[in-house]
């Protein structure tokens, strides 16, 4: 399993945060992309490391590591290359990005050097002077009519986006916890064997051609493709409806198996 290093992550700089539960969000989901060094400017809010852990769950580590400043520039001083994260688009003529965009640009400059997304202010988001210290902006699309992003969700969708850009979705899914050979032939021939003889048990086929049903139920089988654990549970269910009958003498005892 192939995780996108630490090393190549940006730093997630957060400037007048005004609500504990915002800045609680964003610590979430900036650890849950991979983004565990998060630096706060003036934050507005008490930075309470208990009410913080019980909206970031887990994410003590990330809290014990907030890193607090006083001054944007002494922030960002040792930044080689930051975006700020703003839903306005500006008439200045600027370097404006798309978050995948943006977040392939982050990664390629995170290679060589420390970057970072600078983002918050709930209330009216970045100062001018502020987007006049980075080096590009990156502005998430949304419906025209309705713009607006909370802090915590704007931050979520490009600290995603950083994410895949770093090969995060390079991570295989978790396996099954019983792995389960193929099933074979006899197998699956037992199987119809015994879903035939209960379904004529419970009368299913009345006017309906045996033959003709068995096909299809084959062909369902055949595609859902199951693996030989599989195909004994749903035997096993064909088998109980048989046994289920015969309890209640509505199916004759099977007869007893031959000796070898």
């Amino acid at each position: 399993m192939t995780v996108p290093e630490r090393a190549t992550a940006p730093v997630l700089v957060l400037i007048a945060v005004q609500d504990l539960v915002n800045l609680g969000s964003c610590i979430r989901v900036a650890k849950n992309f991979g983004i565990t060094e998060i630096r706060l400017v003036r934050p507005e809010c008490p930075l309470d490391p208990v009410r913080l852990e019980g909206i970031a769950h887990h994410a003590g580590d990330v809290i014990a590591a907030l890193q607090v400043f006083d001054d944007l520039e002494e922030a960002v001083a040792d930044l080689t290359y930051l975006q700020a994260l703003t839903g306005r688009e500006r008439t200045a003529k600027r370097t404006m990005l798309r978050p995948r965009e943006g977040a392939a640009e982050l990664f390629s400059r995170g290679t060589v050097g420390r970057v970072g997304i600078l983002a918050g202010r709930e209330d009216h988001g970045l100062q001018n002077e502020e987007l006049d210290r980075c080096d590009a902006l990156v502005t998430i699309s949304a419906n025209p009519a309705y713009t607006s992003l909370n802090l915590a969700q704007a931050t979520g969708i490009y600290c995603y986006e950083t994410w895949l850009s770093r090969g995060g979705d390079g991570i295989p899914f978790k396996p099954p916890r019983h792995e389960a050979p193929p099933a074979p032939h006899a197998e699956l021939q037992a199987l119809f064997v015994d879903w035939e003889a209960s379904l004529r048990g419970i009368e299913f086929f009345k006017k309906r051609e045996p033959e003709l049903v068995m096909r299809g139920f084959r062909e369902i089988i055949f595609r859902a493709d199951l693996d030989a654990r599989e195909v004994g549970l749903i035997r096993a269910i064909g088998l109980e409806i048989g046994h289920f009958l015969r309890r209640k003498g509505i199916l004759p005892p099977r007869p007893p198996r031959g000796r070898g």
